[in-house]
């Protein structure tokens, strides 16, 4: 809780804020006036920034630094033979914003905004404004726009249909190109590794909630058994893209045991059908190559090290995975690995593949977290997600692996108020100068936050949130409307490149576009109609490159011979 302290100044503020407010103050401002002068700010503290940046030429210089920085560098016409294709599952732009300032400062840059390439994404599906995790992943992984709550079915199929037909509805996309190819496949999520995110990159589905035979039968009652859909985590394990994933990194275990079984935690599982999933994906693999299922940390690393398996499963919890800073409140650091651990393990079992790889990565929770007015939680998980896109970076070679970064969609998150810079992210933006209590830099257009934002649910009554603990990672923030679960939003999502292509990702686009861009710039997707034949090494490249300088020089010395040839004979 805040301190006696710290209660007391703003119990001093909040009530010259209320003397303020009683001064005639709600009279409308004219136009010109709806900027409140910086003196006329209730909640004054100093800020905090370094002194060079009152200086002009700072500026300049900054600016003309990143301007030559631009200019030097070259696009790769090359083929990328990797791909690191990362989501930052509801990671809006005002998220990326203030987790600048989480970092430690407004002017840092997260890894993935130093990639040379940036666009904008328009997110909306066929039959919503604001989309879900679905159809946004269908989108950005196949291709296609369909309806909400839906993977991978076109969208003239309703969602939760039974019975439709499959084969001229039902699709797969980048890493089924990617497989098709030759290429070594892995997806790593935070989230349970049947959700919406995830799913989309192996299977199709009328529901996104058919995680297991249980919520299929729930759904479909009456379809015969032959005839229904097959869940999410079935198809993981005998689909033709999921059983050939290379690697699949996760959680979720609950969807892949039944009900009358527990995991390695003691939580039972849900399948109602009797059949133990994980079995059957290490007996599946047994005839495939070598295999391994872990369960925690330490199992991971070792198998991910040991360079001898050809498939790797790993499932770390009941449902979703643990926030990080759950993992370090519970001290669970040597049992729960986090996001940088999966895409470290990930990458040791892909990048000796011969023929390239594609690695698609989730940073779910940053999406759970804001789900439930928590911005703290959700921060973290989006600087976690910051330092494993950096990891893949270091790992991996501009020159032949292109990264692309982007997010399914944005949340109702705002950073707002005009708080001084170096100002708490998390903290107290101003005073309002109506009703003379506090409001908070980040707050939410709806949530359960709402109930710790006004007085017995009375909008003209608000909390005083200076008691509020905003150190904990449990506390929710202001909301508006009061719902259970915070909503999405339905603003564009950026999207950053860099590697081979990455020059094809600049500009605002349909979401559907992206894995059609990566596609292309990995050589993958025959059915597209691009030549997809092997991609030449640097010496062959610069052989064509010289031959095709050289042809066009031949052919000019040979006609100019030609015509002297000619006027010898004529002589």
């Amino acid at each position: 809780m805040a301190s006696p302290v710290r209660c007391a100044v703003f119990l001093l503020i909040s009530l010259s804020a209320t003397i303020l407010s009683a001064r005639g103050e709600s009279t409308p401002r004219e136009p010109g006036q709806q900027h409140p002068r910086s003196d006329r700010r209730v909640f004054q503290s100093v800020p905090l920034y370094d002194k060079q940046e009152e200086e002009s030429e700072y500026w300049r210089t900054v600016a003309q630094r990143s301007l030559q920085h631009q200019a030097a560098h070259p696009k790769s016409e090359r083929k990328a033979k990797n791909v690191v294709y990362f989501i930052g599952d509801g990671m809006g732009l005002s998220t990326v914003a203030a987790a600048r300032m989480y970092l430690g400062n407004e002017n840092m840059y997260l890894s993935f905004e130093k990639f040379p390439y940036f666009g904008l994404a328009k997110t909306y599906c066929v039959n919503r404004q604001v989309a879900d995790s679905a159809c946004t992943a269908t989108a950005y992984l196949s291709g296609v726009k369909i309806n909400y709550g839906m993977l991978n079915v076109a969208a003239s199929v309703k969602r939760s249909s039974c019975e439709y037909d499959r084969n001229a509805t039902e699709f797969k996309g980048l890493l089924e190109w990617a497989q098709q190819a030759g290429k070594a496949t892995g997806i790593v999520t935070t989230t349970r590794i049947t959700h919406a995110t995830p799913g989309g990159t192996y299977a199709s589905s009328a529901d996104r909630d058919w995680e297991d035979d249980t919520e299929v039968n729930n759904d479909c009652p009456t379809t015969r058994q032959e005839d229904k859909p097959v869940d999410i985590a079935t198809q993981l394990v005998y689909g033709s893209v999921g059983k050939n994933l290379k690697v699949a990194l996760g959680c979720g275990r609950r969807h892949f045991i039944p009900a009358d079984v527990k995991d390695e935690d003691g939580k039972a599982g849900k399948r109602s059908d009797g059949v133990n999933l994980i079995e059957a994906w290490k007996k599946v693999h047994a005839d495939m190559g070598e295999a391994r299922y872990v369960s925690d940390k330490k199992s991971l690393l070792e198998a991910a090290k040991s360079k001898q398996l050809d498939y790797l499963l790993g499932l770390f919890d009941s449902s979703h995975c643990l926030y990080n800073l759950e993992i370090d409140d519970q001290k669970l650091g040597d049992v729960k690995p986090k996001l940088t651990d999966m895409v470290d393990a990930a990458l040791s079992m892909l990048e000796d593949s011969k023929q390239g790889y594609v690695l698609f990565v989730e940073g779910g929770l940053i999406d759970t977290a804001h789900h439930s007015n928590r911005p703290r939680l959700s921060l973290e998980e989006t600087k976690e997600f910051h330092k494993a896109i950096e990891l893949a970076r270091t790992r991996t070679g501009e020159e032949d692996t292109l990264i692309v970064v982007s997010s399914d969609h944005s949340h109702t998150l705002m950073y707002n108020g005009y708080p001084t810079r170096g100002n708490d992210i998390l903290g107290i933006g101003d005073i309002s100068d109506k009703d003379g209590l506090p409001y908070t830099t980040l707050s939410y257009a709806n949530g359960e936050g709402f109930y710790q934002t006004y007085a017995d649910g009375n909008p003209s009554k608000r909390f005083d949130v200076t008691g509020y603990d905003f150190s904990d990672y449990r506390q929710r923030y202001l909301a508006t409307v009061p719902l259970s679960s915070e909503t999405h939003g339905g603003e564009d999502v950026g999207v950053y490149a860099s590697g081979p292509g990455a020059h094809l990702f600049g500009g605002s686009t349909e979401q559907n576009v992206i894995p059609l861009l990566i596609a292309y710039a990995a050589n993958i997707g025959d059915e597209f109609g691009w030549v997809t034949s092997t991609v030449p090494d640097d010496d062959n490249a610069a052989s064509l490159r010289s031959m095709s300088q050289l042809l066009p020089m031949c052919l000019a010395v040979v006609c100019a011979f030609a015509r002297q040839l000619y006027r010898v004979v004529l002589e």
